[in-house]
C-alpha cells in the first residue's frame, strides 16, 4: 500500500508493468492546497494563477509585492514551501508552473508543514503553500488567499473543493494497493475500514470527504478486487 497526494505518473505506472506490479488507485479523500501569508499582507486577499506562477516559477526573481501586482508596496517577499520530494511540490508546480518540479529554488523549503506555518507567521511579507488542513489548524496565525478561478475569487473549502470551484488547487488524496495484496485478510479487512469510515477519518484529519459518486466507486473497486484477487 502506498499513500499518494497526486496521481501516479506515467513513468511511475510504466516501472510497475515493467516489474508485473497491477494496482487499484483508491480515491480516500479531497483536499485544496492553500496559499497563506502573513497577517501583516493587508493589501491582497486574491491571487490569480499567473501571478502565483510569475512568483513561484523557475527563473522567477520576484522577491518585492510590489512585482507582483501593480499598486502592491515594496515589501520583500519571502517564499515557504514544501521540498522537492513533497506530492504537495509535485501538484502544486504541475498546476500553477505547468510542469511537475518545475519551480524557482530560492526558497524555504521544508517537508514539515508546521515549519512553514512558523516562517509565514514571523516574517511580515511572507507567503506560502501547503495542504488545507494545516491552514484549518492554524487559521489564527496565518491569512488564506482566495484563488481566481477564472471567473470568481475562491478560499478552499469542503464545499468549494467537492464542488470543483477552486480551481486550479483542488486535489485528490489516494492509496494505491497491489492488486494480489488482497490475497490478504489484513489488506481486505484495512481497505474496507478506509471506505466505510473515509468522512469520519477524512474530518478528524482536517481532509475534504468524498463525495457520494466517488464513494461509491471506491465501493465498486474494493468490491472487483475481492472478487478477483
Amino acid at each position: 500500500l502506498s499513500n499518494a497526494s497526486r496521481p501516479i505518473k506515467q513513468s511511475e505506472s510504466a516501472k510497475c508493468r515493467e516489474n508485473d506490479v497491477r494496482y487499484i488507485a483508491f480515491l480516500v479523500a479531497n483536499d485544496g492546497l492553500s496559499v497563506v501569508v502573513n497577517k501583516g499582507v493587508t493589501w491582497i486577499s486574491c491571487i490569480t494563477p499567473a501571478e502565483l506562477k510569475k512568483i513561484w516559477d523557475r527563473g522567477s526573481t520576484v522577491d518585492s509585492w510590489s512585482q507582483v501586482r501593480q499598486g502592491f508596496p515594496n515589501v520583500p517577499l519571502k517564499l515557504y514551501g514544501p521540498g522537492t520530494d513533497s506530492g504537495t511540490f509535485d501538484f502544486f508546480t504541475e498546476k500553477i508552473n505547468g510542469t511537475a518540479k518545475r519551480s524557482r529554488s530560492d526558497y524555504t523549503a521544508s517537508e514539515d508543514d508546521n515549519v512553514l506555518v512558523r516562517g509565514v507567521e514571523g516574517d511580515r511579507g511572507a507567503m506560502g503553500y501547503f495542504g488545507f488542513s494545516y491552514y484549518v489548524e492554524n487559521k489564527d496565525r496565518l491569512k488564506l488567499l482566495r484563488v481566481n478561478n477564472g471567473s470568481t475569487c475562491v478560499a478552499p473549502s469542503i464545499a468549494s473543493v467537492q464542488a470543483g470551484t477552486y480551481k486550479p488547487l483542488s486535489r485528490p488524496l489516494f492509496v494505491y494497493a497491489k492488486r494480489t495484496s488482497f490475497q490478504r485478510a489484513v489488506v481486505r479487512a484495512f481497505i474496507k475500514y478506509m471506505i466505510l469510515n473515509e468522512r469520519t477519518i477524512a474530518r478528524a484529519s482536517r481532509y475534504v470527504p468524498l463525495t457520494k459518486a466517488q464513494i461509491r466507486k471506491a465501493k465498486r473497486q474494493y468490491n472487483h478486487a475481492i472478487k478477483t484477487r
